[in-house]
């Protein structure tokens, strides 16, 4: 069983939204697009527990907080006026009035399509099955449609939640429904909470607290499991027993038994005996929900043995035990929904990864929000969703396909991570190769210690730097970022006329320098003082110490070919790392003045494909040239 279409209407920050949802995958897009919203709609629809929430929506849940429609009239023409019985006919007139205006009232309105059922699920929505063709997001009564290729058509169970505010209450109210009873039959039917357990939708928030785990409060991981595993605790009847029959502070020596007593004799001067006497202290008020909520575990970590509840645990800690009941309720379940917000939190890579990969195997469907890259990196290009919404709330899903530059191997191998990063960014600079990546990374980074109020490091302006593998393969990164909504940028060497407008077209801003290579660059434009500091705190490596043996007198030409030799590493970035302002190339400050510049405010242009023609005039080379 899988979700594999979220329709979406006047929702948090969704005015209208479908959704084509993969069996695996991982949501992806800036921050306040709405994946949390995505997921919390899904839970409207299939959570079992959601329901129980008070209230399950409010007013910030409505499209711009517009619960109410303004424009109509709430009034009802010709109430009764004050102190006057309105007649029957009255109320009756006055109750189709408010329907009236109920019904046209903003709703929000949710529906899931399901797909791959059990038999067990077939067998309980069979009267609610339809069948959806994939091509063209059909839904038809029967199975066999003349002229529709069947390996389109699927089995679907639609579901529907409403979410209204009621005038008539002044409260918020909602209701999950099979959504072929809203157009057909006499009247809709109620998608049940029993109907919604079938389904096995679990939704895990970016705060995973001992409240949602092991506590046994309604709808908690520990209760799902002792559902599934249809286990009654005993314990309610059994604590409320023995609570019941404890005397709190009994102990003479405590003062407070004599205090007590005080009273009642007081109490029996003024009251005969049957109106109370013999005030003690019990555990008396308790109700099963209170145990509910006060049951925990206890866990013993470290070294030692004192036990400490769930909750007060670490974060880590807290993630990998959710994970464990997440795999227990699998196991005890065939069908499972697992939707779970940043799953990396406080855990480090290698787990991230295991994680991703253990619930992938657990769960029918595994839904995750992320801004981990070692998460994303576990998804394939199909399966990684990239979301997107506009000014008016339209919400969608944006198309992702690799380059023909990028082959599929070398994504697998060496680019993927990369990749990946730069998804998760608003901005991308692209750059020819690894030397440029890491080199001008560091030149911002050193620039804005040095001098904060003309420069800024490429993390504050919110820039991922991507190497692009080469100088062929830049226009079409940035092309791909760019049609994702990205605002994008290049650094690279020259380039002919040819290849220089290709990827101008692509990004907002091109810094382009003059020389033939990016080391060349940084020779000519350092000074001769910083090549010779750079050289005496180098480690050499033996074949260049030889035949440089004197580090001072050679230092320009040793690290030339130093340069050249340590290209690809950071060898040109660990130079740029410790020199003054005045030693870095005047191209390079010049080149992350200009980008912070470019970078803030966001240019006030709507369309991305004309955002190339108010770019920056390339820039020129300039500084001065070490001997």
């Amino acid at each position: 069983m899988r979700v594999a279409r979220l329709s979406i209407k006047k929702y948090r920050g969704i005015k209208s939204a479908i959704i084509v949802l993969p069996k695996h995958g991982v949501l992806i897009g800036d921050n306040n697009t709405g994946k949390t919203t995505l997921l919390e709609a899904m839970d409207l629809v299939l959570g079992p527990d959601r329901l129980n929430h008070q209230p399950p929506i409010d007013e910030h849940d409505f499209f711009r907080g517009k619960y109410i429609d303004k424009t109509v009239i709430t009034e009802v023409d010709g109430a009764p006026k004050e102190g006057v019985e309105a007649t029957k006919a009255e109320e009756t007139t006055q109750l189709a009035e408010r329907e009236k205006i109920a019904a046209k009232a903003p709703r929000i309105e949710i529906e899931t399509t399901i797909t791959d059922l059990s038999e067990e699920q077939r067998a309980r929505f069979g009267d609610y099955i339809e069948f959806w063709d994939t091509t063209t997001d059909t839904f038809y009564d029967q199975p066999n449609i003349a002229g529709i290729d069947p390996i389109y058509i699927t089995e679907a169970l639609r579901v529907t939640f409403h979410g209204w505010y009621d005038e008539l209450e002044d409260d918020f109210d909602c209701k999950t429904y099979f959504t072929r009873s809203l157009t057909d039959g006499d009247r809709p039917e109620v998608f049940s909470k029993r109907d919604k357990q079938v389904c096995g939708f679990l939704y895990l928030r970016s705060l995973r607290t001992g409240s949602r785990a092991l506590t046994l409060e309604r709808g908690s991981l520990l209760d799902i499991i002792l559902r599934l595993k249809e286990v009654r605790p005993q314990m309610w009847e059994d604590t409320l027993s023995t609570l019941s029959t404890i005397m709190v502070a009994s102990n003479p020596e405590l003062g407070i038994s004599a205090i007590l007593e005080s009273i009642d004799s007081a109490l029996k001067k003024y009251v005969p005996k049957e109106w109370g006497v013999e005030p003690h202290l019990k555990v008396s008020n308790l109700t099963r929900e209170h145990l509910r909520k006060i049951i925990t575990a206890f866990i013993t970590t470290g070294e030692g043995n004192h036990a400490a509840p769930y909750y007060r645990q670490g974060t880590g800690t807290i993630n990998m035990l959710v994970l464990a009941m997440l795999s227990q309720i699998a196991e005890s379940k065939q069908n499972v929904i697992f939707a779970m917000e940043e799953p990396e939190t406080a855990i480090p890579p290698y787990a991230q990864k295991r994680i991703v990969h253990e619930v992938r195997k657990l769960a029918s469907q595994t839904l995750f929000t992320s801004h981990s890259p070692y998460v994303l990196e576990e998804f394939s290009i199909e399966e990684t969703v990239v979301l997107g919404r506009d000014p008016e709330g339209e919400f969608y899903r944006k198309p992702l396909t690799l380059p023909d530059s990028v082959k599929l191997k070398r994504y697998r191998q060496e680019f993927r991570t990369r990749f990946c990063e730069g998804l998760l960014a608003r901005r991308v600079l692209i750059t020819e190769g690894v030397t440029e990546a890491s080199a001008f990374h560091v030149t911002c980074r050193r620039l804005s210690e040095l001098k904060p109020e003309t420069y800024s490091s490429l993390e504050a302006l919110g820039i991922c730097t991507v190497d692009a593998g080469s100088e062929s393969n830049i226009a079409d990164m940035a092309q791909l970022y760019r049609e994702l909504g990205k605002r994008t940028f290049a650094i690279c060497d020259k380039q002919d006329d040819d290849r220089k407008a290709l990827i101008e077209s692509q990004v907002e801003l091109l810094l382009m320098h003059e020389e033939r290579g990016f080391e060349d660059l940084v020779m000519k434009g350092t000074t001769e003082e910083a090549l010779k500091r750079f050289a005496k705190l180098l480690d050499w490596p033996p074949h260049l110490l030889a035949k440089y043996p004197d580090r001072e007198r050679q230092a320009v030409m040793g690290l030339k070919e130093y340069f050249a030799w340590s290209k690809g590493s950071w060898g040109i970035a660990d130079f740029l790392a410790q020199c003054s302002e005045e030693e870095i190339p005047i191209w390079l400050r010049e080149a992350c003045s200009k980008l912070k510049l470019n970078s803030t405010p966001a240019p006030t242009i709507t369309d991305a494909t004309d955002a190339h023609t108010n770019a920056f005039a390339d820039l020129g080379n300039g500084g001065n040239a070490a001997n």
